[in-house]
């Protein structure tokens, strides 16, 4: 029994690991192109909800989509109420994913396994081996479902399995409670429900019992964009809070239909995992089709709840131990926990400020004047900390890392001043003047912008993992803003030349705009720099070939 328990554990597992292979091969490979297909497909209810079907069946979770949403929401791209649309979508794509997944395909795993391995070892670039990734994870899901229906088995057939199960037939209240407490735990609905449906089609748990996990999944799962979305600015709250009040409301009512009228749920489907996957698929459509007229009062509702950002101080307690100075280990440790805290913070910076080029937000101004205070501050003392840490004897590799640290800090700090101090005063220089873009021209900074949003999120990857392969995409995404912001002035040279009034106004500030988010993208990428040259992705050098003589003093 213990060992067929450790196969079903290693199996969930074994899940869970693939879902993330698969949503971090999307990241890596399409989230630049996915985020802006996501706000393109935004400003409509409808469309909104479409998109964020599409995205969660890309991502393989509403999670992701709910992160990309709210930063949409927390920069003014999008209301609170499109973005909660938006998410309302992505939980109906992920549903919509779990039953494509649990679709009988077993004899096609291993040719979908060595598609992927073969496209992965000879993929020619970057991009192509993450498709290689995305396949090789698809392959690994179906066959942990297929291990977790051959450990389930047996298990099933346990007399203090089967006790516990008869048990849940009569208080689906505690099912519908662990599905919640599963699902969060998981930090994926869309796995949650995969395990319960195979619990549910090899005989472990009744139908109702999957139904009531199944529903209890939903709710859990709502609890994970508010948890991960608490620190952010309000509207984006204003998106996660409103999900939770809709989804627990309709799971609550959910959960008394199958308690109180105990509905023959054979009419969903045949066998109970389907049942349980039908019922997950409507339980969601049924959720966006409530939600699609009633986003506004959702997102007022949500509104009374939250308190409103009325804090002045957005100073956190340090990471700078002083009593690990003594350890030059775990004093590194601890300063690269607090450049962490400062990419955070200027991400926090980042994502609302190009919202005051469509409408000047003097509140959000001063938030975003706060927050450079904030990292001047946290940039200031990491470089006395670690300025102490070697003044001591350290090893040549903890001392060339300490000067690693301090450089990323300086460029972090860089981005802050950029955010805070040019592209405010840009933003401010529109509205003194009463200018505005071109649809056109704001639609390419936007877009710009959200680009180097994105590679933010790699940044703050790149610093929390130090993944060798996150580094070298984001070296790459450096050239490749570089060529888009080549592109975009030239974009815009051609509306000037075709003498379009918004264009001549802002031509200044449209460039000098473009120049600057350049620039903040090159900053944060500098994180990436130590990890690349350490692999030997970095050259010490861009010149192809030596300098040939002139004639004059070089």
């Amino acid at each position: 029994m213990i060992l067929l328990a450790a196969n079903l554990a290693a199996a969930v597992a074994l899940l869970l690991w693939s879902v993330r292979l698969i949503r971090t091969g999307v990241e890596r490979a399409f989230l630049p192109e996915l985020r802006r297909g996501l706000k393109g497909l935004s400003g409509r209810p409808v469309s909104a909800a479409g998109g964020g079907i599409l995205a969660a069946m890309m991502l393989q979770g509403a999670t992701a989509v709910a992160l990309i949403g709210g930063g949409f929401a927390a920069s003014g791209m999008l209301a609170p109420q499109t973005a909660l649309v938006l998410l309302l979508g992505a939980d109906v794509g992920s549903a919509l994913m779990a039953l494509v997944l649990s679709l009988p395909v077993a004899a096609m795993v291993p040719f979908i396994l060595l598609a992927g391995v073969i496209t992965f070892l000879n993929a020619g670039s970057r991009k192509v081996k993450q498709v290689g990734r995305i396949i090789i994870g698809l392959a690994l899901v179906l066959i942990a479902l297929g291990m977790i229906r051959t450990a389930a088995a047996p298990i099933g057939a346990n007399d203090i399995v089967r006790q516990t199960a008869a048990y849940f037939d009569g208080d689906l209240v505690s099912a519908f409670a662990i599905g919640a407490l599963l699902a969060w735990a998981m930090h994926s609905s869309l796995a949650a429900v995969l395990t319960f449906a195979t619990f549910a089609a090899t005989g472990v748990v009744s139908g109702p019992v999957a139904g009531a996990l199944v529903i209890g999944a939903n709710l859990g799962g709502a609890l994970v964009p508010v948890a991960l979305l608490w620190s952010a600015p309000r509207p984006a709250r204003l998106m996660a809070m409103a999900n939770l009040l809709a989804r627990g409301g309709l799971a609550v009512m959910a959960l008394a239909g199958l308690v109180l009228v105990q509905p023959d749920l054979s009419v969903l489907a045949r066998d109970a995992g389907h049942q349980a996957l039908t019922l997950h698929i409507l339980f969601n459509t049924a959720l966006l089709l409530v939600g699609l007229p009633l986003a506004t009062p959702l997102v007022g509702l949500a509104g009374r709840i939250l308190r409103a950002d009325t804090v002045d101080d957005d100073r956190t307690a340090s990471a700078l131990d002083p009593d690990a100075l003594d350890h030059p280990q775990m004093a590194l440790a601890c300063a690269q926990r607090e450049l962490l805290r400062m990419a955070e913070t200027v991400q926090a910076m980042l994502t609302p400020v190009m919202g005051l080029f469509r409408q000047w937000d003097g509140a959000v101004a001063q938030r975003i004047e706060r927050r450079e205070d904030e990292v001047d501050r946290m940039h200031f003392e990491t470089k006395i900390y670690v300025s102490q840490l070697r003044d001591g004897d350290m090893p040549r590799v903890q001392a060339r890392r300490a000067l690693e640290l301090v450089a990323m800090a300086n460029h972090i700090e860089e981005a802050a001043d950029r955010i805070a101090v040019t592209l405010l005063a840009l933003a401010r220089k529109m509205e003194e003047g009463a200018i505005s873009f071109s649809p056109q021209g704001l639609s390419d900074i936007e877009a710009f912008h959200d680009h180097v949003v994105a590679n933010t999120q790699l940044a703050l990857s790149v610093l929390t993992t130090g993944d060798a392969e996150s580094a070298r995409q984001l070296v790459a995404q450096k050239d490749l803003i570089r060529d888009e912001e080549r592109e975009l002035q030239e974009r815009h040279l051609k509306r000037l030349r075709e003498g379009g009034i918004a264009s001549v106004e802002t031509t200044n500030i449209h460039q000098e705009t473009l120049r600057v988010l350049k620039q903040i993208n090159a900053a944060l990428c500098y994180v990436a720099y130590p990890i690349a040259r350490e692999t030997g992705d970095l050259l010490s050098s861009r010149l192809t070939r030596p300098l040939v003589a002139t004639g004059q003093a070089t």
